[in-house]
């Protein structure tokens, strides 16, 4: 049973989603990691599986919520792999990817061992690692600076990655990019249907991925050219896909998510 509940945690807790900011968000674990899938692969064949949801239970040791100072860290396989330091005594971690360097002061809260852990992407074994969810210093800073500011989809989109042309979407409640900035307005809270090259993911905000589009239509200048879309769905940077979801104006999601505009529950095709 100690087991059972050990295993348990350790999955709740690299299910917590991101939060924050809109930058980049990792990339799915690495799936030759392969001490993590079994465990995921033979949970989700039982009905232990629906227990996924719930929360993290509270920590049972000191060892749970490490802090320290970042003497070494890497990436890999969609994490980030950081060693602290604090009073002589060095703690192995690992949270969704982010950016991390040396001198980092992090602090996390929750954390679960899984010993002797081999990571393939990094072809490297640890004989005692914690994983956790984003570090908490890191979190307050990046809800401070976003706090009351537009984020990316609003007034700041993403810069146009290179020369862009996507023909516009065929059928019904099908507009460029340009063509939903223009009719916002009149397009709010009705479905519709755009296409475009994926400039930028971020997956796991909010329990979404939020996709940024670009077709070469609208101006870079008025910032008319990058669409924002949240979705269940996956894609990847320099996918052309075809989005189809209901158009929100003036969206508010907190903490500093405010866009103009953004398509919401969308649908991805490629």
């Amino acid at each position: 049973m100690k087991r059972y509940s050990t295993i348990m945690s350790v999955l709740l807790t690299l299910a917590l989603p991101v939060a924050g900011s809109c930058a980049d968000t990792p990339t799915a674990p690495d799936k030759a990691d392969a001490k993590i899938e079994a465990i995921k692969d033979s949970m989700s064949k039982t009905k232990h599986g629906a227990m996924m949801g719930g929360t993290v239970p509270a920590a049972e040791s000191a060892d749970a919520n490490p802090s320290g100072k970042v003497v070494e860290t890497m990436d890999g396989g969609g994490y980030t792999y950081a060693n602290l330091e604090k009073d002589g005594k060095k703690t192995w971690v690992a949270f969704s990817t982010m950016e991390t360097r040396v001198g980092d002061k992090l602090s996390f809260k929750g954390c679960m061992e899984m010993p002797n852990f081999q990571s393939k992407a990094l072809n490297r074994k640890f004989d005692s690692i914690l994983f956790c969810g984003q570090p908490e210093v890191a979190l307050r800073a990046a809800i401070k600076e976003v706090k009351g500011k537009k984020s990316p989809g609003s007034d700041g989109s993403v810069a146009a990655a290179g020369k862009i042309k996507v023909d516009k979407a065929s059928g019904a409640n099908a507009y460029t990019i340009a063509e939903i900035f223009a009719k916002r307005g009149a397009l709010n809270g009705k479905q519709v249907v755009v296409k475009g090259q994926v400039v930028k993911v971020a997956s796991g905000l909010m329990d979404k991925t939020w996709i940024h589009l670009q077709a070469g239509t609208g101006s870079e200048k008025q910032k008319t050219h990058d669409l924002v879309v949240t979705s269940k769905d996956s894609a990847e940077i320099g996918d052309v896909v075809t989005v189809s979801g209901t158009l929100a104006k003036d969206k508010d999601f907190g903490s500093g998510y405010k866009y103009n505009f953004i398509i919401e529950k969308g649908i991805v095709k490629k």
